[in-house]
C-alpha cells in the first residue's frame, strides 16, 4: 500500500514538472497535456519502473474529477435551460455524427490498419470506452490493440483540439492565453465543505449509476447549489491545476507495457481516425451554427470524441460553456453505448445476449 502511494506521488510530481514545462513553452491546457506527456514518456521508454499491471488509483483520480464536476455544475445557469429547445438540433447532429464517425473509423482500422473485423469495429467506436473493450473482448477482438486505440482516441483528441484551436486563433488559447478556471482565492476552511460535497457527489453518481458518475454526480450537486444560491463553489487555481495534473498523469500511464512498434502503428491510425472525426465535427458544427445560435468553438468541443472529463477540462480551460459541452458529451456517450451494444449483437453472434 505504501509503495503504491509513493509511486502515485512520484507520478503526480513528474506530471507537475511536465505541466510547468508545458506552461513555460506556451502549450494550451498545459497542466494536463504536460503531465500526460511527461508520464507517457516514462511509461513508454522506462516502463520497467512501473510494476506489471499497474493502474493509476481510481479513487484518487475520482476525487479530482469530482472537483471538476463541481466547477462545471457551478456554471449551470437558468440561461442554460433556455437553450434546451435549441439543443434538439445539436443532439440530432450528434446522432448523425456518431453513426458517420463509427462507419468511417471501421474502414480506417480495417483497410488502413489491417485489423480484423471485430477489432476494427470496436476500435472505431467514437465513445463508450469501457463498453467497447468489454464487448470487443467477447467478440474476439485483439484486446491489446483495442485498448490502445480507445485510449489513444481520448489522448489524441485532448492533444490535438487545444493545439488546433490555438493555431486557428493564431495565439495560445485557454489557460496558456491567460484564461483562468478559478474564480478567486479560496481559504482552507472553504475547501473542507467543497471536498465533502465532492465526495457526496461521487456517492450520488455511483448509487444512481449515472454515466461518468464521478463527474456527473458532483456536477448535479454543484448545479443545485449554484442555482439555489445556498453555497458558492469556488476553487483556487492551484487546485484546478492539480486536478489537471492528476488527470494527465493517469492518462500517461496507459502507455505502459506497449511495444514501440505497436505504439507507432496505433499513433498513426489514431491520427487519421481522430483527424477525420474532428474534421467531420467541424463541418457539422459550422452547419448548425445558424440553427443553434452557439459559437463554433463550443459546438466543435461538443462534437470532439474525447472523454467526458477531458472535454470538460478543455471547455473549462477555453471558457467555452462547459455545462453545455458536458451535456452533449453525456448524450454522445449514452447514444454510442446503446448503438454499439445493439450493432455488436447483430454483427457478432458470439456476444452473450
Amino acid at each position: 500500500m505504501f509503495s503504491l502511494i509513493r509511486l502515485t506521488a512520484g507520478l503526480v510530481a513528474l506530471g507537475a514538472l511536465g505541466g510547468f514545462a508545458a506552461q513555460w513553452i506556451g502549450l494550451p491546457l498545459p497542466f494536463m497535456l504536460g503531465s500526460m506527456l511527461a508520464v507517457a514518456l516514462l511509461a513508454t521508454f522506462k516502463g520497467a519502473w512501473l510494476p506489471e499491471g499497474f493502474k493509476f488509483p481510481e479513487n484518487f483520480r475520482a476525487g479530482f474529477i469530482a472537483l471538476i464536476g463541481l466547477m462545471i455544475g457551478a456554471q449551470v445557469t437558468t440561461e442554460l435551460f433556455a437553450q434546451i429547445p435549441a439543443m434538439a438540433v445539436s443532439f440530432a447532429a450528434i446522432t448523425v455524427f456518431v453513426i458517420l464517425a463509427h462507419v468511417a473509423n471501421y474502414y480506417i482500422f480495417q483497410k488502413l490498419g489491417r485489423y480484423d473485423r471485430a477489432t476494427a469495429f470496436f476500435c472505431g467506436s467514437p465513445g463508450g470506452l469501457i463498453e467497447a473493450i468489454t464487448l470487443g473482448e467477447e467478440a474476439g477482438a485483439d484486446i491489446r490493440a483495442l485498448i490502445l486505440q480507445q485510449f489513444l482516441r481520448i489522448i489524441m483528441v485532448v492533444t490535438l483540439l487545444p493545439i488546433g484551436l490555438s493555431i486557428y486563433h493564431g495565439a495560445p488559447v485557454g489557460s496558456s492565453g491567460g484564461a483562468t478556471m478559478a474564480r478567486g482565492a479560496t481559504d482552507l476552511p472553504h475547501l473542507i465543505p467543497l471536498i465533502a460535497i465532492a465526495i457526496a457527489g461521487v456517492v450520488l453518481g455511483r448509487r444512481l449509476h449515472l454515466p461518468a458518475g464521478q463527474l456527473t454526480g458532483p456536477l448535479i450537486l454543484g448545479a443545485a447549489l449554484s442555482l439555489s444560491g445556498i453555497y458558492a463553489v469556488d476553487l483556487p487555481q492551484w487546485l484546478v491545476n492539480l486536478a489537471q495534473i492528476v488527470v494527465g498523469a493517469s492518462l500517461g500511464t496507459r502507455f505502459a507495457g506497449i511495444s514501440h512498434k505497436m505504439l507507432v502503428k496505433g499513433l498513426g491510425l489514431s491520427l487519421v481516425s481522430v483527424g477525420a472525426m474532428l474534421a467531420l465535427g467541424a463541418l457539422m458544427a459550422l452547419a448548425i451554427i445558424p440553427l443553434t445560435g452557439e459559437n463554433f468553438e463550443v459546438l466543435l468541443i461538443s462534437f470532439a470524441p474525447g472523454g467526458v472529463t477531458e472535454m470538460a477540462l478543455v471547455a473549462l480551460s477555453l471558457s467555452a460553456n462547459p455545462a453545455y459541452v458536458t451535456i452533449h458529451h453525456l448524450y454522445r456517450i449514452t447514444l454510442t453505448v446503446i448503438s454499439l451494444s445493439w450493432a455488436a449483437k447483430k454483427m457478432f453472434p458470439k456476444i452473450a445476449r
